[in-house]
């Protein structure tokens, strides 16, 4: 495994959907810069190796935005020498528990019932959209903090799709990428490699049969209608990037270009 080059996207045995997000374009020109913003699943099952290739990026943090539920889980990240955790839940322990559970632990009718017919991925766009409107104070903090001193930084939630992928993407609104490049880092998720393993309670042939999987597949897919759902949200709720940033988490101009100082080439 190739260590001193931390752009490299490494197969990680015990880690997901890990990747530098460096090399995007913005607006005006610039790149974000490598090694400085990292994203990925979940850390609790990262082996020995993959932590040693953690520990070589020289991370100052990692912000996990998992719940105590997905904790609860899939057991606490790996602790890295010298690097700050900050656990920023992206969304309540309680929010859909028992619908989860179903997702585990449903057979095939009780899941039509919850997802069939567009049910799955209307769940998701109102997650993506609440997410937006209710985590003004949690995005805020970890803007703040990235223009401050917390690079390079890791950003996971537990698939590093959804709450990271958001998380991430309003990061690089902040920095002026474009647009397509978001959509085109969000949608990386959904490469086979990448993608987060689908537990389900029983290993049954039935319980992962082709339509059971096919229910599920809105959960766990990235999909542009989700981001562009969140990013619809922001233009409705504020008129534009701009004033979401500056009215709705408290980030001045003056932030703004200190976060691109950090972060852009």
């Amino acid at each position: 495994m190739t260590q001193h080059i931390p752009s490299t996207e490494p197969e990680l045995a015990g880690v997901r959907n890990f990747r530098d997000v460096g090399g995007l374009p913005t607006v005006d020109g610039r790149r974000v810069r490598h090694g400085v913003l990292f994203r990925s699943g979940h850390l609790a099952h990262a082996t020995a190796e993959d932590a040693a290739f953690l520990s070589s990026l020289g991370l100052h943090t990692i912000f996990d935005f998992r719940n105590a539920a997905d904790q609860k889980l899939e057991g606490p990240d790996v602790e890295l020498p010298g690097v700050r955790n900050v656990n920023l839940p992206l969304s309540d322990p309680a929010d859909g528990a028992e619908f989860w559970k179903m997702v585990r632990d449903g057979d095939l009718e009780q899941l039509r019932e919850i997802l069939d017919d567009g049910k799955g991925a209307a769940r998701m766009i109102h997650s993506y959209r609440t997410m937006i409107v209710t985590r003004t104070a949690e995005h805020s903090r970890v803007l703040h903090s990235l223009a401050e001193d917390s690079v390079p930084a890791l950003m996971h939630c537990a698939a590093g799709k959804d709450r990271a992928g958001l998380s991430v993407a309003v990061t690089l609104l902040a920095l002026g990428v474009e647009r397509d490049a978001i959509f085109e880092d969000y949608l990386k998720s959904n490469a086979k490699h990448r993608r987060y393993k689908v537990r389900r309670s029983s290993d049954a042939p039935a319980a992962h049969s082709p339509e059971v999987m096919e229910l599920l597949s809105p959960l766990f897919d990235a999909r542009a209608e989700y981001l562009s759902a969140a990013l619809e949200t922001i233009d409705e709720t504020w008129g534009g990037v701009d004033t979401y940033l500056e009215q709705g988490l408290s980030f001045s101009p003056e932030h703004r270009e200190r976060l691109r100082q950090r972060l852009l080439d």
